[in-house]
């Protein structure tokens, strides 16, 4: 971003009135919403067609509300390495904040707390330190990944742990399918990156499973 010159954003924000109410924010800041959507497909279709300088997004949004938002920016950080991103949302999700962190060495990225803005020149501040190249993290968010930092099963997103779940019960691939409506293809993939995430040894798949389960009980 030139310094001096109004921001182009795309906003993604499933809820209505506060997407709107962003809009209007942004456009009192003097900067532009180039594009303004309400799930993670249009998010990306978005970026795509209009090169913003930032996204101001949600981490969850249609169709599952769990970490579609968080996902699609981890995503569009690969695809698009200069794109600045800044997560405005009532959750910290665990699974690929750190993923986001990470991501182009950690330059162009904030992660803030709806809740937690209570200064309107404050959250200016912010964006536009993140269009940047500076980084935003609002200490709660900080606290909340280290006190889960180590544990295992704070990897997993909400569907993995949903998963899980039904595995501990000792439900099939069929059963959990049937419990979540979802296809048996669906279920084993979400199987194998419960496993990955889990650093699991790779033996046995059954054993590998059970190892998914007893980490589960433990947590």
């Amino acid at each position: 971003m030139r310094p001096g010159r109004p921001l182009r954003l795309v906003i993604a924000e499933d809820g209505v009135l506060l997407r709107e109410g962003l809009i209007g924010l942004v456009a009192r800041f003097g900067h532009e919403v180039v594009a303004a959507v309400g799930d993670a497909g249009e998010l990306a279709a978005a970026v795509t067609e209009h090169a913003p300088d930032l996204v101001l997004t949600d981490v969850r949004m249609p169709p599952g509300f769990s970490d579609e938002g968080l996902r699609a920016a981890v995503e569009l950080r690969s695809a698009h390495p200069g794109l600045a991103v800044l997560v405005l949302s009532q959750y910290v999700q665990h699974a690929y904040a750190a993923e986001l962190f990470d991501s182009v060495g950690g330059h162009g990225v904030g992660y803030l707390l709806k809740d937690r803005v209570g200064d309107i020149d404050e959250f200016r501040a912010a964006l536009e330190r993140v269009a940047a190249g500076g980084t935003v993290v609002d200490p709660e968010v900080v606290r909340r990944l280290l006190r889960r930092r180590h544990d295992p099963l704070a990897r997993l997103t909400a569907r993995e742990r949903e998963v899980l779940a039904l595995m501990a019960e000792g439900r099939t691939n069929m059963g959990i399918a049937r419990a979540l409506t979802v296809s048996e293809a669906a279920v084993a993939k979400h199987i194998g990156n419960i496993l990955a995430k889990l650093d699991l040894p790779r033996t046995e798949e059954d054993h590998r499973r059970v190892l998914a389960v007893l980490t589960y009980l433990r947590g």
